[in-house]
């Protein structure tokens, strides 16, 4: 739009209704061929996709209101203008549709990008109120005035001169350009992880390696867009190195950490870990911590330094076959042989417990109050927990033993009173 807001004023002053009839048919039209046209679109793209395709139906979606009724208003406005008829209201209307559309996209592009919070709905306000404010000191006709003083606001470093616009411009960028690679990186990440011929690890890596590209291609993207030398950084890699020797090393460490874990497949998602007292499944690895969510649905996120430097048990690490052990007391007055019996007849029942190996029971000690034996059982899926399983087998062996008469004997002490003391 070529107009100023002073001169659109001006042709608003001579304003005649043969005039303002046909720029609002024009725009009552334009916005009835819109909703039309976003329901159509809604509806042909209802079915269910994944991937990109399921990602260019909504944003199609997010767009089809404003691009729709962009091009009406862009129609009526050239067909007013052929018939020498007045089209201000047009002219104002094109903009505005403009920055209704930028701000659906990229507030799309921020929520498919960002997890859902506090952050997010501020940073969408922020993004609608900056483009609404652009649009409306361009409508004004001040824009140009903004930007020529936020560029004199300036100070010198050597040859780089670093203005207030500058610094805006490399901020925008960068969130629009890290928005952006976040979404890919999230895009990559979930169809790595839907694909049958990629292990979870492996999965974990390539994202993880996707991700790293992205964001340094980013980076890099902005100094260059906003005229900064990129021979410059070797100044910012001095003091990145200072910085992380004295207080990010730890950070550089789980970084690092976690792609060697990701590449030595030491760690993988659906492992069954114990790192010292706790235990659980490994859930997702991120590029600092690895989420480890125990029977409880308690999720402890561990860093991957710890997981390099202190000793891991990887219950599924090369065989997820794990024994279980199952300590049973019978009384003296028992049938060892027949209790042992029992005790197999009841593992090979377990739908959990495996044939090969088989399941043993041992007689294992003489006890003070009992004979002591031990049920060994063996299982393929420790993912799905152990002590359901002794407590299966534990509970079906109080059934049968009170069935045969087997005697569970508790702890008991005799005392004898040699003499009683004289009264």
């Amino acid at each position: 739009m070529g107009e100023s807001w002073q001169e659109l004023l001006e042709a608003m002053q001579g304003i005649r209704p043969e005039e303002v009839v046909p720029q609002v048919v024009v725009l009552v039209f334009a916005g009835l061929a819109a909703l039309y046209a976003h329901r159509l679109i809604a509806r042909l793209t209802s079915v269910d996709s994944r991937g990109v395709r399921h990602v260019t139906k909504r944003t199609i979606r997010h767009l089809a209101f404003p691009v729709s009724m962009l091009l009406v208003v862009l129609l009526g406005r050239a067909l007013l203008a052929a018939l020498s008829l007045g089209h201000w209201a047009l002219d104002l209307a094109i903009p505005l549709l403009i920055s209704f559309a930028l701000i659906r996209i990229l507030v799309y592009m921020l929520r498919m990008g960002l997890r859902s919070g506090p952050l997010v709905e501020a940073s969408e306000t922020a993004i609608s109120i900056l483009i609404w404010l652009v649009v409306g000191l361009h409508l004004v006709g001040l824009l140009p005035a903004v930007l020529a003083a936020m560029e004199s606001l300036a100070f010198s470093v050597g040859e780089l001169r670093i203005s207030l616009l500058a610094v805006i411009k490399l901020l925008l960028l960068t969130g629009l350009v890290l928005v952006v690679a976040i979404w890919l990186s999230g895009m990559i990440d979930r169809r790595l992880s839907r694909s049958p011929n990629l292990s979870p690890g492996a999965a974990v890596g390539f994202s993880k390696v996707s991700k790293l590209v992205l964001m340094i291609v980013a980076g890099l993207s902005v100094l260059n867009l906003v005229g900064i030398d990129l021979t410059g950084l070797a100044v910012f890699g001095g003091a990145l190195g200072v910085g992380l020797g004295f207080g990010l090393q730890r950070i550089a460490s789980n970084f690092i950490s976690g792609f060697i874990l990701v590449f030595d497949r030491s760690i993988r998602p659906g492992d069954v870990v114990s790192i010292g007292e706790k235990f659980g499944w490994v859930v997702a690895m991120h590029a600092r911590y690895v989420v480890v969510r125990n029977r409880d649905g308690v999720e402890t996120l561990i860093p991957n330094e710890n997981l390099i430097t202190s000793e891991v048990i990887n219950w599924s690490f090369s065989d997820p076959n794990v024994r279980l052990k199952i300590p049973v007391s019978i009384s003296y007055r028992d049938d060892v042989e027949r209790a042992m019996d029992i005790i197999l007849e009841i593992a090979r029942e377990q739908p959990r417990v495996i044939s090969a190996p088989a399941p043993v029971c041992q007689l294992r000690e003489f006890g003070d109050n009992g004979i002591r034996l031990e049920a060994r059982v063996w299982v393929a899926d420790p993912s799905a927990g152990f002590g359901n399983v002794s407590s299966d087998i534990n509970l079906e062996i109080w059934r049968r033993f009170k069935q045969e008469g087997i005697t569970i004997p508790f702890q008991q002490h005799d005392v004898y009173i040699k003499e009683t003391p004289s009264r």
